[in-house]
């Protein structure tokens, strides 16, 4: 080996799953020293998943690490199981004192400094759970506009678009996320979209993807069965995504889809088209259908370690 070259440690990992293969992978880097924003790039090329996350001292210290995740093709300033699939690594190499039942951190991504539990059984990590930025309601698209166009992209008749009860949406809970309601599981089963006019709407309405929903299930415990579609960062169709998670579920108590509880919890199923499965767990605190805060959590599995050596 050219003792001139570096050599990164890196560690790969399954979030919203029990079992490895399911989930959404990642890798995290939890000590990278001096990089440029170029080699942090290259890197996350080279892994080739949804998201690599790069960890860095932070820079407020009241924050237990700072994060900065990339997908293949672009930085981007926050995300759901990067955040999770991250300190379940920092705990599992004692980065953090592990303390039973829960325990509780700040982390520092580009967004800034939010809040994130661990919950702890017999010194194993159960579950991470993430707090994300309070929503925004960024715009109702109108249906008789929008409809027709969006059915078009998603390769779908624009009658199994859900009607105005569920409207169409761009919400966000760090990463803004247009939110679509289709009409049956078959429906959403059956999706395949159209990349140039995915883009074009996307890039109109100022979002960093598609997410659809229908309330019908293949769990019996789970509230909703969604698919993601990100390629404005690059992400064809990511297998779980905490961001827009927590953006749809701010959506389903604002919007009624869901009964209404000071705390609301939501489980959304994900990724069983591309045969990842997924368990996203969501929990909306509000006054009323005016969404207070948002948690997003579930499992991670350890799949992988290894070194980059360039």
């Amino acid at each position: 080996m050219d003792i001139s070259r570096q050599s990164l440690q890196f560690f790969q990992v399954d979030v919203f799953t029990s079992e490895p293969f399911g989930g959404n992978p990642l890798a995290v880097f939890p000590s990278v020293g001096e990089l440029s924003d170029r080699e942090f790039q290259q890197i996350a090329r080279e892994m080739n998943l949804s998201e690599t996350v790069f960890v860095l001292p932070p820079t407020d210290p009241r924050a237990a690490a700072k994060v900065r995740i990339f997908t293949p093709f672009h930085e981007i300033p926050f995300a759901g199981h990067p955040v999770l699939g991250t300190f379940y690594v920092l705990g599992v190499l004692k980065r953090l004192d592990l303390r039973e039942p829960v325990t509780k951190v700040l982390y520092e991504c580009n967004l800034g400094l939010y809040s994130l539990e661990l919950i702890v059984l017999k010194n194993q990590i159960e579950q991470v759970v993430m707090s994300q930025p309070p929503p925004q309601f960024i715009e109702v698209l109108q249906q008789v506009e929008a409809v027709y166009e969006i059915a078009k992209a998603l390769g779908i008749h624009k009658s199994l678009i859900a009607d105005s009860l569920s409207p169409l949406e761009v919400v966000s809970t760090g990463l803004p996320v247009l939110i679509v309601p289709i009409r049956t599981l078959t429906a959403v089963k059956s999706i395949e979209v159209n990349r140039s006019a995915l883009l074009d709407i996307c890039d109109r309405v100022g979002a960093n993807g598609i997410m659809v929903f229908t309330t019908m299930t293949v769990e019996e415990n789970a509230t909703v069965h969604t698919r993601m579609f990100a390629d404005p960062i690059g992400i064809p169709e990511d297998p779980a995504t905490g961001s827009a998670s927590g953006a749809l579920g701010a959506y389903l108590v604002k919007n009624g889809v869901v009964e209404v509880w000071p705390t609301t919890e939501v489980v959304m199923e994900q990724g069983y088209e591309i045969n990842r499965p997924s368990r996203i767990l969501v929990q909306i605190f509000s006054d009323d259908d005016v969404v207070k805060e948002i948690k997003v959590g579930g499992q991670v599995v350890m799949v992988a370690e290894g070194k980059m050596v360039y």
